[in-house]
């Protein structure tokens, strides 16, 4: 592997390559130069859950009459090049091309192979310079070059070694350029605008919830967390965040977990992209390789409280108890509940000790969530209530139907009583369809493959649930 990093590059003996004779440069960059200012423009940013952004950049540009070739430094390395589009008034693309490959010692260094560079050598001992030319022969797990008649393996070993080479090759750039070529009907100043798709950017949303169970309630703060690994500066971008994906765009959200009871009804105060909600964030700068949060949701004395639930995947026995799951209850309405719209994300959830000092007790994740919904979110396995399951007689009644007797039994070590919802799955397969014959206690049939029975367990002590079901296949 190329380490280059302890080579020097001599920038005074660096010359830029001339352009292609026949095209005017509008615009160009000094390639050698990459703290020159941005030339971004009037930029807007459009970040989705999935990781695909679509930015817009207006620069006011001198373009000149004919054709010629305008270069728009500071693009997104992840640039989608085929979905670029481009308007200044009284021009027409001719062609376009996305130079990628930035300007690196080693990138340098790898451009240069067959080509002949300048060693200049320092003597530690003297301050004494010593210049060769060499011709660089590979850089495969090093750098092998061949100085008259001898071959060289350039040692990373620190010594005051630096290479000065006579050019910047034609496709390096110091930051990731967009160039266009394009036939103008007339020279003058105007606005040129680039719109594209890009990957490296990307939002989800983060909550933290205090919940307050004496209260029954939940304190909700929600933060934007934004990244950006495109390879480029937004600088002070108009930045709008959709929470969801268009089609085409990886997604985020979908399969993140059983957490909506009941999805909401209520129209959010927000606006809205067709299906999807926008979250403005205003202008902000996106640096590269940067990670922000941003606050866009405060609520306070929201109504929550403390439930177990217990969910049985099949007809079968269980060998020994097994904890109930501990959920936190609450609602995203308008009326007794958060009041928005939830983007997908993680919600952690905290609750003040003894001592009034809040302590981490679970986090759960949520897709995207309409207001309105009543959410249940597990944040762990409960210490002191139980259920085992026993299945207490299987019976084969014809050739098509069984028949099998469950008994749940419910503990609770707590010093007060507590509700399990449990909950019967499995009672669907397609190919088999299971019903309740017998029930100790009324259930609640949720889907076609669970029923749900609300079970009171009292304090320091038991509740217990017989059922008997048939199949048919």
């Amino acid at each position: 592997m190329l380490r280059s990093s302890r080579f020097w590059i001599g920038a005074a003996a660096i010359s830029l390559v001339s352009l292609s004779s026949g095209i005017t440069p509008a615009l160009a960059q000094d390639a050698a130069d990459p703290n020159a200012p941005s030339t971004q423009g009037n930029v807007s940013v459009t970040v989705y859950n999935g990781g695909t952004s679509l930015v817009q950049d207006i620069r006011r540009l001198n373009i000149a009459s004919g054709t010629s070739r305008i270069e728009f430094p500071d693009v997104s390395a992840q640039i989608q090049p085929e979905t670029v589009s481009f308007a200044a008034d009284g021009a027409t693309i001719v062609e376009q091309n996305f130079d990628f490959d930035l300007l690196t010692p080693g990138k340098l260094m790898e451009k240069a192979v067959g080509e002949t560079i300048t060693l200049v050598r320092t003597n530690p001992a003297t301050g004494a310079e010593t210049r060769e030319r060499a011709k660089v022969l590979s850089v495969n797990q090093g750098v092998v070059v061949q100085i008259g008649t001898r071959i060289e393996v350039l040692r990373d070993d620190g010594l005051p070694v630096r290479a000065i080479f006579d050019k910047v090759p034609d496709n390096l750039r110091a930051r990731p350029t967009l160039s266009i070529t394009l036939d103008s009907q007339r020279a003058g100043t105007r606005d040129a605008a680039i719109r594209y798709l890009t990957g490296g950017l990307g939002w989800s949303a983060d909550y933290v919830a205090l919940f307050d169970e004496a209260k029954g309630s939940i304190d909700v703060q929600g933060w934007v967390t934004l990244s950006n690994s495109s390879g480029t500066t937004y600088r002070n971008a108009d930045t709008l965040l959709v929470a969801g994906n268009p089609q085409g765009a990886s997604g985020f959200g979908g399969g993140r977990g059983r957490n909506i009871r009941s999805a909401g009804t209520e129209t959010a105060n927000r606006e809205r992209l067709g299906d999807f909600y926008l979250y403005p964030v205003g202008r902000t700068t996106i640096a590269d390789r940067q990670t922000k949060q941003i606050n866009f949701l405060d609520v306070q004395g929201v109504p929550a409280s403390r439930a177990y639930e217990y969910r049985v995947g099949w007809l079968a026995s269980v060998t020994e108890p097994r904890s109930a799951d501990t959920v936190v209850k609450f609602s995203s309405s308008q009326s007794g509940g958060l009041g928005d719209a939830l983007p997908a994300g993680s919600v952690r959830f905290y609750q003040r000790d003894q001592r009034g000092s809040p302590q981490f007790i679970g986090e759960n994740a949520i897709d995207h969530t309409p207001m309105g919904s009543a959410l249940a979110l597990k944040t762990g396995e409960a210490f002191d209530v139980k259920v085992k399951t026993t299945v207490t007689e299987r019976k084969r009644l014809s050739a098509t139907r069984w028949q099998t007797s469950m008994r749940y039994e419910l503990t609770n070590a707590r010093d007060g009583a507590v509700t399990v919802d449990l909950m019967q799955s499995g009672l669907d397969f397609g190919w088999a369809d299971t019903r309740i014959a017998a029930e100790s206690a009324k259930s609640e049939r949720r889907s076609s493959n669970a029923v749900v029975w609300a079970v009171p367990v009292p304090a320091n002590g038991s509740a217990e649930v017989t059922a008997t079901f048939e199949t048919r296949y």
